[in-house]
């Protein structure tokens, strides 16, 4: 459909619209633990390398691993506040140390994990997109208004960048045909960036600081150390991602209308438990499938895994020279606020059009929808809503985007899974027949 140079504008496209969200993780891991310039340097490359060695697990489809769907696996958000108690309260070797355990976790129990795929029905994976939609608005209204703490948060000129680029995003979509309408969210980025530097100037120092070279280096901080409630903690970080990821498949499998069977989705679970592995081996951390990229396949109307090879192979580069990477980084937060405006809202839309398929006579589903979506918006709005819950019950209870999943899961299993003793037997007798 596409040459090679326009498929290549595709694939940067889509690593601009994850960058910032894949690099704040370690930016903020990195902070808390005081890490040095040196360290820091070592900790954002190498987690950009490695969101394309994930990506690559994911594309490249083989027996044992890979969901074959246009996606991009970045690091996960949620891991963020568990990793940096760790660090505190342990040490970083214990952070890389339950880290690789996790990945072996989720990699074992990815079979039996994609066995509750017929837990899954539209009416829960609508209403899980939906939510994941909604929750990351809030993230990329922040980022439109300059970026949350900044001392001009809310400033007219951080209105004018974020809804100025999200305008010609929008009249691109409006009077553009075929790839100009696809490559819209990476023109409203370069457009927003060169006004910013033209109005601002244009900071260079984080480029001319980075190194021309880095390569990844195994345990780079150490060898890991294991201890169990490290383990636990980062165990059920990474069952919150894989509940987060099962999401952003089925949106892509909507999408781009390729069935998943229990037997891809093992197999999309297994690459995120080898890249969570790989990812405690070179010191970086937790990774899954990034919603913010589902948008944009939606918005581009792009669905060629192609694109996402190209993608995974400007982040492999990106990694390995940390001052091509840095460019990226100066693209102004409220630039990115704008275009994410877009893309999160279309991961909404997305959501709206899975819930389509909902049989809206039922009460019931009306009430998963409404319970789901309420409980993962609330959770969102109230972070500190269960503070008073244990540690562990936390993880699940504070990110709005699980909250709401368990929520629609478990709606689902009470009113539309739950056989009578009757239909029961019918149901054994039928797979015994079989």
């Amino acid at each position: 459909m596409f040459g090679k140079g326009k498929l290549t504008l595709l694939g940067v496209q889509h690593v601009l619209a994850m960058y910032a969200g894949a690099v704040i993780v370690p930016l903020l891991i990195g902070g808390a633990l005081h890490f040095s310039p040196a360290q820091m340097t070592y900790l954002v490359s190498i987690d950009i390398f490695m969101c394309g060695v994930a990506t690559c697990l994911q594309l490249f489809v083989n027996r044992f691993f890979g969901i074959g769907l246009p996606v991009i696996l970045g690091c996960a958000v949620q891991a963020i506040a568990p990793i940096i108690l760790i660090g505190q309260s342990m040490s970083i070797s214990a952070i890389y140390g339950a880290i690789i355990v996790s990945g072996v976790f989720v990699f074992l129990i990815a079979p039996f994990f994609s066995m509750i795929v017929r837990f899954f029905p539209p009416v829960v994976t609508g209403s899980v997109v939906t939510v994941i939609g909604l929750t990351l608005i809030p993230v990329a209204i922040n980022n439109l208004a300059g970026g949350e703490g900044a001392k001009d948060f809310g400033s007219p000129y951080n209105l004018a960048l974020g809804f100025g680029t999200l305008l010609l995003i929008i009249l691109i979509f409006k009077f553009g045909k075929g790839f100009l309408r696809a490559i819209a969210v990476l023109i409203g980025l370069l457009a927003g960036s060169i006004v910013d530097a033209f109005t601002r100037g244009l900071s260079l120092s984080a480029v001319s600081e980075a190194t021309w070279l880095h390569l990844p280096t195994p345990f780079y901080f150490g060898m890991p150390s294991f201890h169990a409630s490290a383990i636990i903690t980062m165990i059920l970080i990474s069952l919150v991602s894989m509940v987060e990821s099962t999401g952003v498949y089925f949106a892509l499998s909507d999408i781009t209308g390729q069935k998943l069977k229990a037997n891809d989705l093992t197999k999309g679970y297994r690459s995120e438990g080898l890249a969570i592995i790989l990812g405690g081996i070179f010191n970086t951390f937790p990774y899954t499938a990034y919603s913010q990229n589902v948008g944009l396949v939606q918005l581009s109307g792009v669905k060629t895994k192609k694109v996402m090879y190209i993608a995974a192979g400007f982040l492999l580069v990106l990694g390995l020279v940390p001052k091509i990477g840095a460019l990226t980084t100066t693209i102004p937060t409220a630039v990115l606020g704008g275009a994410m405006v877009a893309m999160f809202g279309m991961v909404v839309a997305q959501g709206i059009k899975m819930l389509g398929k909902v049989d809206f006579a039922s009460q019931e589903n009306l009430l998963i929808i409404a319970c789901s979506v309420g409980v993962g918006l609330g959770v969102t709005a109230v972070p500190n809503l269960f503070h008073v819950l244990p540690a562990f019950l936390q993880l699940f209870t504070s990110n709005g985007i699980v909250a709401g999943s368990i929520t629609a899961i478990l709606l689902n299993i009470i009113f539309n899974i739950r056989l009578a003793p009757k239909e029961k037997t019918k149901l054994q007798e039928s797979s015994v027949e079989q």
